[in-house]
Order: C-alpha cells, then structure tokens, then sequence
C-alpha cells in the first residue's frame, strides 16, 4: 500500500467517525429520553458521501440514470425502514447529511485526466487541478458543516430540546399507526 492509499484511508476513517460523532449529536438533541448505540450513522455517512461522490462525477460514469436510482433506492428503503418505533433515524440523518458534505470537504478530487499531466510537454496548456464548483461546494460544505456542528454542540450544551424548533421532526424517527405508539 503506497502512501497515498495510507492517507486517503486515515481521511475515510476520519469521514466515518466525523458523520457518527454529527449523528450523535443531532440525535441528543431530539432523542433525550433513551440512549442510542450503534454505528449506523457512520454507515449513512458513507451513503450521503457515495451520493456527492455521484453527483460531482456525474460526467465520467456511463448508465447516470442507473447508478442514481440504485443509490436513491438503497437510502430510501434504508430510512423508510428505520420509522418503526425505537430506531434512531436522527443519527441517520445527521450520518448522512455529515457524510454527503464531508465528501466535499475532505475528499476533493482532482478534475478527471489532470493526474496524467506530469507527461505531457511543457507547451500544453495549463488547467487547473480543480473546477470552479469544486471550490464553491468545498466552501458551502465547510460553513453548513462547522455552523451546524457549532449550533447543535451549543444547543445540546444548553440542555435544549430538538422538537422545541421543529413540531413535525418527530415524524422523522417514528410514524403512528393503528399497531403501534411512539411516545412522544
């Protein structure tokens, strides 16, 4: 294994435990009542950062169509699933959403065919290693992901109640019907 596999798994590693450590904490804040364990919201991290994987790809894979619907399926079911009583969707979400902005962040790539540049003369023309919404994504993704760590710390540290601030968020971790309650 090269040194650049080895530092492209420590930045994985870190996206993992980055998107477990965000869904804990959006978890706290509208689960308070119960403890919740698991690696889950590391696995949705994964899933949210196979999505912007996609998404800032989308030019070099072939059948687009069928590697969206597959992943939007898998993270469909996968959610609808977890609306039974007693699983803890917000540690899901918050895995997620850490994992598709993370990517962004932490796992910017060089534009395709830039890698083989080295052998080309020295008159070819220069392009940038990066395109332009690279950039911009990496900058939206760094402020949504450190205002919104920062905001959910500061409001799990005041002792504040997610529903507080959002009336239908209860819908997201557990749907009532005829066969069972949620509680809340």
């Amino acid at each position: 294994m090269g040194q650049g596999s080895a530092w492209q798994s420590n930045v994985e590693a870190y996206h993992l435990h980055l998107a477990a450590r965000c869904g804990s904490v959006l978890s706290s804040l509208f689960i308070q009542r119960s403890i919740s364990v698991g690696a889950s919201g590391a696995l949705f991290g994964l899933l949210g950062a196979m999505l912007s994987e996609l998404l800032t790809n989308w030019t070099i894979y072939t059948n687009k169509a069928a590697a969206l619907i597959t992943l939007t399926v898998i993270i469909v079911i996968n959610l609808a699933v977890r609306i039974l009583p007693h699983i803890d969707n917000f540690a899901h979400i918050g895995g997620f959403l850490t994992g598709f902005l993370l990517r962004f962040v932490l796992l910017l790539r060089p534009q395709f065919g830039w890698v083989g540049r080295k052998h080309l003369p020295a008159s070819a023309p220069v392009t940038s290693k990066h395109k332009a919404y690279q950039y911009l994504f990496l900058v939206i993704a760094m402020v949504l992901l450190i205002v919104g760590f920062t905001v959910g710390l500061v409001m799990l540290f005041r002792g504040e109640n997610g529903h507080d601030h959002c009336s239908w968020c209860h819908y997201l971790s557990c749907v009532p019907t005829s066969k069972w309650h949620c509680g809340n």
